[in-house]
This record gives C-alpha cells, sequence and structure tokens, in this order.
C-alpha cells in the first residue's frame, strides 16, 4: 500500500527559498541583527479605512458570490477608468481572485491547457507562472517576444503570460509593446495575461505623481484596439494596500473568458469571502492611501539605491514596483554572501530564471530603520 501512495502527487520543484536558510543563518550573526530585504510582502499597517471596512462587514453568515458582489465589481471597473485608463468596463467581465498567486498558478489549467499547448512567459520571472503550465500537463517556453520561438513552438502557444512593472526586474512596457504582444497573440488564437500588481508603483518616467506618465494596462484602448477579446488583465491590492494578509486581487477582461472562468470557479469553490471583498471595495474607491504608500516606498528607494550603488552594484531596469534588479558581475549566490555576511538578505536572481544569473533582487519591502541599517552597512562596512 505504501509503495502504490508514492506515485502519487505531482513532480514540482522545491520551493525555492528553502535554499535561502544557510545564508538567513550567517545573516543573523550579524550584531546589528539582519536586515531582510528578499522578501515582498508589505510591512507596513493595512490602512484603518480598510480594516475599518472588514470589521463592519465581519457578520457574513451565508456564502459569498464567486463572481463578487455587484457593488465591488463597480468599484473594480470605476478604478481600472480612474487609475488605469481604462474607460467602460462592463462590471459583468470582472472577478475577485484570492489574492493573484491562485489565478496565476491555475489560470492554464482553468482555461483548458492540456499537454502539448505551450504558456510562454518572460525570459526573467515569477516562477509561479511555469507551476501553472505544469499543473495543466502544458510546455512552458522563456521569451519576451514570440518572434524568439521556432515556428512549431509558435504554433503550440495559447498562454502568454506579460508581467509590467515586471517582478523581479521592474521593467515596464510601454503601449507599443503590449500592442506587439497583443497583436502577435491574436495572429495565432492565443489569450495574452497581464500580471499587472505594481502597476501603481512607477518610478521615473513612470511616476505618475511627479510629472511621468501611468504604466500602461493590457486592456487600455491603446493597446487592446478597443476589444478586450483575447486578454486578461490581473491585479492585487497586496502592493498598493498593505493587503497581502486578504488575498484581495482581482482579473478583469474578456467577456467569454471571464464567463467560462466564474463557472469554473463556482464548480471549485474558489470564492474570495464577504468581508475581504468589502474591504477591496473600499479600498479601491480610496487613492489617499495608495499615495501614502508609494511616498513611503519612495522614500525607502531613494535611500538604498545610492548605498547599493556605493557597494559596487549596478542597477538595472528597476522602474516601477518594488524591487531593485541589482548585479555586481559575478555569480548570483557570490553577492548574496558577501551582503549575508552584512547583516543583508537579498533574493537571488537565479530564482527567476537562467537569465537571472549574476542578477540580485533588493526589495524595498522592510521597515524605515531596518532600510537605513542596510545602507549603512552598505555605505560604511560591516
Amino acid at each position: 500500500m505504501t509503495s502504490a501512495l508514492r506515485s502519487f502527487g505531482l513532480s514540482l520543484p522545491d520551493y525555492p527559498w528553502e535554499a535561502m536558510a544557510p545564508y538567513l543563518a550567517r545573516a543573523a550573526e550579524h550584531p546589528g541583527g539582519v536586515a531582510n530585504l528578499s522578501i515582498g510582502t508589505p510591512v507596513d499597517p493595512t490602512p484603518d479605512v480598510v480594516q475599518d471596512a472588514l470589521r463592519a462587514a465581519s457578520n457574513a453568515p451565508g456564502y459569498p458570490t464567486v463572481h463578487g458582489t455587484a457593488a465591488l465589481r463597480e468599484a473594480i471597473a470605476a478604478w481600472f477608468e480612474r487609475r488605469r485608463g481604462v474607460p467602460g468596463l462592463d462590471p459583468q467581465n470582472v472577478m475577485p481572485t484570492v489574492g493573484s498567486k491562485e489565478l496565476v498558478a491555475w489560470l492554464p489549467f482553468l482555461l483548458g491547457l492540456k499537454p502539448g499547448d505551450v504558456v510562454v512567459r518572460p525570459s526573467v520571472a515569477y516562477p509561479t507562472y511555469d507551476i501553472g503550465a505544469t499543473f495543466a500537463g502544458a510546455d512552458q517556453v522563456a521569451a519576451d517576444d514570440l518572434d524568439e520561438l521556432d515556428a512549431g513552438t509558435r504554433a503550440r502557444v495559447r498562454l502568454i503570460w506579460v508581467n509590467s512593472p515586471a517582478n523581479p526586474t521592474g521593467s515596464v512596457r510601454d503601449v507599443t509593446s503590449l500592442k506587439r504582444i497583443v497583436d502577435q497573440a491574436r495572429e495565432i488564437g492565443a489569450v495574452v495575461a497581464s500580471d499587472e500588481c505594481y502597476a501603481e508603483l512607477g518610478w521615473g518616467e513612470w511616476d505618475a505623481q511627479r510629472g511621468g506618465s501611468p504604466v500602461p494596462s493590457i486592456l487600455d484602448p491603446q493597446v487592446s484596439g478597443g476589444t478586450h477579446e483575447g486578454l486578461l488583465a490581473v491585479y492585487s491590492l497586496s502592493k498598493q494596500s498593505n493587503l497581502a494578509g486578504y488575498r484581495a486581487a482581482f482579473v478583469a477582461g474578456d467577456p467569454a473568458i471571464m464567463a467560462n472562468l466564474v463557472n469554473s470557479r463556482k464548480h471549485a469553490g474558489m470564492i474570495v469571502p464577504y468581508p475581504v471583498q468589502e474591504a477591496m471595495r473600499v479600498a479601491l474607491g480610496d487613492d489617499a492611501h495608495v499615495q501614502a504608500q508609494k511616498d513611503l516606498y519612495r522614500g525607502r528607494r531613494e535611500r538604498i539605491i545610492p548605498a547599493l550603488e556605493a557597494f559596487g552594484l549596478r542597477i538595472e531596469d528597476s522602474h516601477a514596483g518594488l524591487y531593485l534588479w541589482c548585479t555586481a558581475r559575478e555569480a548570483t549566490w557570490d553577492t548574496v554572501g558577501r551582503l549575508a555576511d552584512r547583516g543583508i538578505v537579498v533574493g537571488p536572481g537565479v530564482f527567476y530564471g537562467e537569465a537571472g544569473n549574476g542578477f540580485v533582487r533588493v526589495a524595498l519591502t522592510a521597515n524605515d530603520e531596518r532600510i537605513d541599517a542596510a545602507a549603512a552597512r552598505l555605505a560604511t562596512g560591516p
């Protein structure tokens, strides 16, 4: 019986962050304690206005709806128009999800992909895109443009993941770049799913609050050509609103795909709790807390960048999001180790694909005291 049971289970790679254990231990030996700049989990408080909404909705004895309340879906549609340049989104074509990671992981399966189909993801990317392909039995291919694929592979592509702003690199695709992906996908009948969860955190030319342009969405009419056919936008409130613990996200786009996703998720019981739906609704209608949080991240970013450069790291891309994509022109683990000796923990670039070797990801998701401690160590020595 035991030997038979051993055949059950998916053959997935080990969770990559387990490899960080010795470097965390090494960093913990620093007399000033660990400055953990490796994980992108928010550390600042959830806004009071959101907490109040959650408490007010806590008496929820009945089952919530998979599709989301009408009020939430209307709030999402209004947010898309106000913040993302997507007017006239039908609330029917919107659905909350239990965080964005579960949607990333299950979307290929829910779209009906099968062995032989291909999922394309960015060359440097969040590992869950590949895991989602594995769940569906599909093949995964790393590419930033379909012209990088041979004709046989290109013909099998069914889903293309776009991540802009990107984790871990912080790169941003402009309207022209996004439109090219959309046009390529429509030529072969593939779906484009755009993971846009860092869109409110643009810097430099993408810092809308400092005179830059807003990060464009895949559903923007300039990108989509006025139709959302074959397009999905995925968004999470984890970063903009410190709601990672709420698992609060949503997907919107192609009416036919959305109807199918809603139906499939009803059967599977993939439901966002009603109090969380209410918290999302309120969070999406309050821009003030989003701006305040972005200002905190901007300050941390501006303080840590000079210190990283003084340490000898070159920062590449990093135009948006919560990370700095850095290289010291050496193997990733050498950089990770040298930083651990200063009590600083960062994310290894190799966790994000072969193209990430030689890079580390530095997160801004530490409190001000830890950011300042890391900056001091980088600039002056251990």
